[in-house]
């Protein structure tokens, strides 16, 4: 069995602790293997033992990707940055968006979006570390941009993404989840449809876990240190 996939067994078995220490099922957490700066080999060998939801960051290099691997059954998921230029070809060829942090950014994709195509999943980003070289919105902005996404045909919000400050310590991290996880509960509250928390990476997810995630993102400790790439 090669190295990658043993890895993966690893963090889907500690998907499954991490769920059960914090009472819940963990058919709940779905493990999203993000992918970039992997070659596509790395992912085809995932897929074969199971893993069908990747992430990917930089445009050029997914595309390519995505025409390799185009045999595969792949649910791709766009997790970068979002850039306005890049929102026609993410619009259509991604089933999910992670990070959608402001206005401008969700009218273009949803004016991009193919009506040949089901609605676009997205994710509004927050940021909860108020860390300026972080995108997202803060809690007061969450509110009136899910509201304008909701009232656009070719977009169905899924919920909340957020990438805390990094610390070792899980009760910081779990504290940052925590964060993320009222402002969930206040847009519910608020009348707007949510089910999807996309918290938690490599080293922080099982304090996601436990806050409620029901995507962790989770690259490194699945695919191992990142080569170089075209953050195109």
């Amino acid at each position: 069995m090669d190295t990658i996939t043993q890895r993966w067994q690893a963090i889907k078995a500690s998907i499954q602790a991490a769920a059960q220490d914090a009472g819940r099922n963990p058919e709940q957490v779905t493990l999203l293997a993000v992918s970039k700066a992997h070659p596509a080999s790395a992912i085809r060998q995932v897929w074969h033992a199971g893993q069908h939801q990747f992430g990917e960051n930089y445009l050029q290099e997914a595309l390519a990707k995505q025409l390799e691997l185009q045999d595969l059954a792949i649910e791709w998921h766009f997790i970068g940055p979002l850039q306005s230029n890049k929102t026609q070809q993410i619009a259509n060829h991604f089933s999910w968006v992670h990070g959608v942090d402001r206005l401008k950014i969700a009218e273009r994709l949803n004016a991009a979006r193919s009506d040949t195509l089901p609605p676009l999943q997205v994710c509004i980003q927050v940021n909860v570390s108020k860390e300026d070289s972080k995108s997202g919105v803060n809690a007061e902005e969450a509110l009136k941009l899910a509201t304008s996404i909701n009232g656009m045909p070719k977009l169905q919000l899924r919920g909340l993404m957020a990438i805390p400050a990094p610390t070792p310590d899980h009760a910081e991290q779990q504290a940052q989840f925590h964060q993320v996880r009222l402002i969930y509960d206040h847009l519910i509250q608020q009348g707007i449809a949510l089910d999807t928390l996309s918290i938690g990476m490599s080293e922080d997810f099982p304090a996601a876990i436990a806050e409620g995630a029901t995507i962790v993102r989770v690259g490194s400790a699945i695919f191992g240190p990142r080569h170089s790439h075209n953050p195109a």
